[in-house]
């Protein structure tokens, strides 16, 4: 039953010159003036699909982004499924032809799997694990310990649109709407971001949202952070979700798309933002010097 799920689902899917489900384990090029950067990630969600995506493009723009905001370009995934017992097919079909596009879109190949079933309860429907294999210019840097004081913080775009989009799935809070999450690749912004003077620091900020990037930079750094609540871009629908649900601004997850970068005072947005490659306004709060017992500050803030 597995191998025939693995060969008439799986491989029509996520073919490739790469992927031998006869091989315990394949070969990959490394380029020799790039150094390789790897990241892993698993993945649940409910309910599996949302306006905008399902659990399958999730975990592969969640994965890519993570290697994308490390300064690298992301060319190899590998997959693990966890499908609980009685999962509809039908279901299981469209996340991984969902994945499958996903991956394409975003120019990476799925090189090695696995599967596994567990029992009715065990999981809610399907869970996901995936290691993200990507190649970078040997000495590219990014690091939050090298943030400085007198940086700024960027944002690509609004935050908030994934987290919002599942909510309305849930019918949670009795919300209602046409929010769709904005998973996607940042791939083409953090490429952008890589030419320009000064970064330090890029992350896709995914649960938790910009408020967990916000206290993981102020921890690593003993730095101040304010942050001027009016400022962070947030679209109208999301917005009233927020008030409707009590749902925090800056914990508005960003999703697919939404990254921070970090450099010195001047640079003031990053070219591109999302899939459509355009530019979406940033907020410019101030990194200063430590305050003890005071590292994140949160100016004109609204409930």
């Amino acid at each position: 039953m597995m191998r025939e799920l693995i060969e008439g689902l799986f491989l029509p899917a996520l073919s490739n010159p790469q992927l031998d489900i006869g091989a315990d384990a394949v070969p990959l090029p490394l380029p020799a003036d790039r150094e390789l950067v790897v990241t892993t990630d698993g993945f649940t969600v409910k309910p599996l699909e949302f306006p905008g995506g399902n659990i399958g493009s999730l975990a592969v723009h969640g994965t890519v982004n993570d290697i994308a905001v490390s300064g690298a370009v992301p060319r190899f995934l590998t997959l693990s499924v966890f499908l609980e017992e009685g999962l509809e097919i039908a279901t299981l079909r469209r996340v991984i032809g969902a994945l499958a596009a996903a991956a394409q879109d975003c120019g990476v190949a799925v090189v090695a799997g696995d599967t596994k079933v567990l029992g009715r309860g065990d999981c809610d429907g399907m869970y996901l694990a995936a290691t993200g294999i990507g190649f970078r210019r040997r000495g590219t840097r990014l690091a939050m310990a090298d943030v400085r004081a007198g940086d700024r913080i960027l944002v690509s775009g609004p935050v908030g649109d994934h987290g919002a989009a599942v909510l309305l799935a849930r019918q949670e809070f009795g919300l209602q709407g046409d929010l769709r999450s904005d998973s996607a690749s940042v791939l083409p912004a953090a490429q952008a971001l890589l030419r320009v003077p000064g970064l330090r620091f890029m992350r896709d900020p995914t649960r938790g949202g910009l408020a967990t990037v916000a206290h993981e930079l102020a921890g690593a750094t003993g730095l101040t952070l304010s942050l001027s609540e009016e400022r962070i871009p947030v679209n109208e629908a999301v917005q009233a979700a927020r008030l409707r649900s009590a749902l925090p601004r800056l914990r508005g997850t960003a999703g697919g798309r939404g990254r921070c970068g970090c450099g010195r005072p001047g640079i003031a947005c990053a070219a591109g933002g999302g899939p459509a490659g355009r530019a979406d306004r940033a907020i410019h709060p101030r990194i200063g010097a430590g305050d003890p017992g005071h590292r994140i500050r949160r100016t004109a803030c609204s409930r």
